[in-house]
């Protein structure tokens, strides 16, 4: 199990809550909207890697208003170089997945020093309107699963959705869900498109964009627009996956992301 450190931040307001481990050059894990699970996933890359998976502000159940303190996707690339540079880790390895991607990409557009090499899995952040990011906020909670997962009665899906037997605890993991959904809207909506368009040029690191064939939230057709803003970028399909492709197959993605890191 992974190892947890506090770092303050935001002028110590509030902390950074960070999830450590492995060994070997770093990694830093941002995850997508539905909060962060330590899963077989992050194990694997801790095989090869010292991971750090952080929580995104808010989505830290010791401080679920520390979102109230950043303003928009500006602050939040400030509050992520603050997280790095109390790591030390001036341009580690960076994974971004879904929401974490478009943070993930927003970072390295902004500052291109400050990531090594980068991996987005399925990111948000851009737009089309002839092929729209489908706003989970308006989907019914019973059918969500089928837009996240390719398999909705899977074993990722049902790790993710099936409540546990507790009342208490259940209302609890409800309400954390929630809460971290709410937590990325913030930074989303009304669209996906905060400007990324205009700076992903920018980008310097070596790109790996990672998707599920399935992708129902955002459409594989992402993939191409990614690539076609980020030189060099190298796409990976992985089949029999949805939109949470590293928690359905993640053998096949953490094999794509070994051998992409290896070239």
């Amino acid at each position: 199990m992974p190892t947890v450190q506090l770092l303050p931040v935001w002028q110590g307001k509030f902390h950074a809550k960070v999830h450590i481990a492995g060994s070997g050059p770093a990694v830093v894990f941002l995850h997508g909207i539905w909060g962060l699970t330590w899963n077989s996933f992050l194990d694997r890359l801790a095989e090869r890697y010292t991971v750090y998976a952080i929580e995104h502000p808010g989505t830290n159940t010791d401080e679920p208003n520390a979102v109230h303190d950043l303003a928009g996707i500006h602050d939040l690339v400030l509050f992520y170089n603050e997280v790095l540079d109390g790591l030390k880790l001036p341009a580690p390895i960076v994974i971004g997945h879904s929401f974490g991607g478009m943070v993930a990409a927003e970072l390295a557009a902004t500052n291109p020093e400050r990531v090594g090499r980068l991996v987005l899995i399925a990111p948000l952040g851009l737009w089309r309107e002839d092929m729209p990011v489908t706003n989970w906020a308006t989907v019914n909670p019973k059918k969500l699963s089928e837009v996240l997962f390719k398999d909705p009665k899977g074993v990722a899906a049902q790790r993710m959705f099936t409540p546990p037997s507790d009342p208490m605890e259940a209302a609890q993991a409800r309400g954390r869900f929630l809460w971290s959904q709410a937590c990325a809207d913030k930074f989303v909506w009304p669209i996906p498109d905060k400007g990324l368009k205009n700076r992903i040029h920018r980008v310097k690191a070596q790109t790996l964009l990672l998707w599920g064939e399935d992708d129902r939230l955002v459409p594989t057709v992402y993939a191409q627009e990614f690539a076609k803003r980020i030189s060099g970028a190298q796409v990976a399909m992985v089949k029999e996956a949805g939109h949470h492709v590293q928690e359905e197959q993640p053998e096949d993605a953490a094999e794509r992301i070994f051998s992409f890191l290896k070239s």
